[in-house]
C-alpha cells in the first residue's frame, strides 16, 4: 500500500497572503485526514512564508495520521522537529531563499553532516528520510549515513512523462528497486499529479509514500478538497 501524505504548505500560503487565520491550516489538516489521506506533510522555511513554526507545533496536537516535517536541517529546524516529534523528518537540501525543492542531496559530499543529523533525530525515535535523485551512488550514500528512507525527487519524471512515460519513469523504477534491496524505504514527491501519479505507482515498486501538495491543493479549487483527496487516493490503488 502506498500512503498519500498531503503537503498543506499552499493552504498556509493562501492564509498568509491576507493575514489572519483563513483558511484555517489546522482545520484543513483534520479535514484532509478525515477524507482518507494517510499523512500530513509540512515544509517550514526560515522566512515562514507559508507554514510557520507555530503551525508545526499546533499541528502536532491535531494530526492523527503520519506527520512528516520536511526541511533543511538547520539548528532551528532540528529543534522544531525534536519538539514536535513527527512520525518522519525528511531532510531537503534547500537554501533559505529557494522557492521550492529543486535537487536532491549529494549524500557523499555531505555524508558526515547528514550522519550527525540523522543520529540526533533517530535518538528521539523519529523516522528519517533523505531527499535524493535517482543516482544510485546517492541512494547508497543515504543508506551509509543511516537514513531509514529516501524520498525520490520526481520533477524529472513529471517533465518527461507527457512525451514518453516509459523512459521518464525508468530511472525511478530502478532507484526504488535498488533502495529496497539495500534496506531503505521509498517515498516520492515533487510535481506528482492526477495526470502522472497512477503510472508512477504502477511502475515504481516498492513505493511506501507519496507527498503531494501544489497539484492537489490546486485541483481542490476545481473539484473540492474531499473529492480531490479521493481522486488522488484512487490513483494509488
Amino acid at each position: 500500500m502506498t500512503k498519500l501524505s498531503v503537503n498543506i504548505n499552499k493552504i498556509a500560503t493562501l492564509r498568509n497572503a491576507r493575514g489572519g487565520s483563513v483558511p484555517d491550516v489546522l482545520l484543513a489538516a483534520q479535514r484532509i485526514e478525515s477524507y482518507g489521506a494517510q499523512g500530513i506533510t509540512v515544509h517550514p522555511r526560515p522566512d515562514e512564508r507559508h507554514i510557520t513554526y507555530d503551525d508545526v507545533k499546533n499541528l502536532k496536537a491535531v494530526v492523527k495520521t503520519e506527520f512528516n516535517i520536511e526541511g533543511y536541517p538547520s539548528r532551528d529546524w532540528l529543534d522544531l522537529v525534536i519538539e514536535a516529534r513527527p512520525t518522519q523528518a525528511t531532510l531537503v537540501p534547500d537554501p533559505p531563499d529557494a522557492i521550492t525543492s529543486n535537487a536532491g542531496w549529494n549524500t557523499l559530499q555531505h555524508g558526515a553532516f547528514l550522519s550527525e543529523v540523522l543520529e540526533e533525530l533517530g535518538s528521539y525515535g523519529i523516522r528519517t528520510s533523505i531527499f535524493v535523485e535517482t543516482d544510485l551512488r546517492m541512494i547508497d550514500g543515504a543508506k551509509s549515513v543511516g537514513s531509514d528512507r529516501i524520498e525520490l525527487y520526481t520533477q524529472p519524471y513529471a517533465l518527461g512523462c507527457p512525451n514518453d512515460p516509459a523512459v521518464a519513469v525508468q530511472p525511478f523504477a530502478t532507484a526504488a528497486k535498488h533502495a529496497a534491496a539495500i534496506g531503505l524505504g521509498v517515498n516520492a514527491g515533487h510535481d506528482l499529479s492526477l495526470e502522472n501519479l497512477h503510472y508512477f505507482k504502477q511502475q515504481v515498486l516498492p513505493l511506501d509514500e507519496v507527498s503531494i501538495g501544489h497539484a492537489l491543493i490546486s485541483d481542490a479549487l476545481y473539484f473540492g478538497l474531499e473529492n480531490t483527496v479521493q481522486m488522488y487516493l484512487s490513483k494509488l490503488v
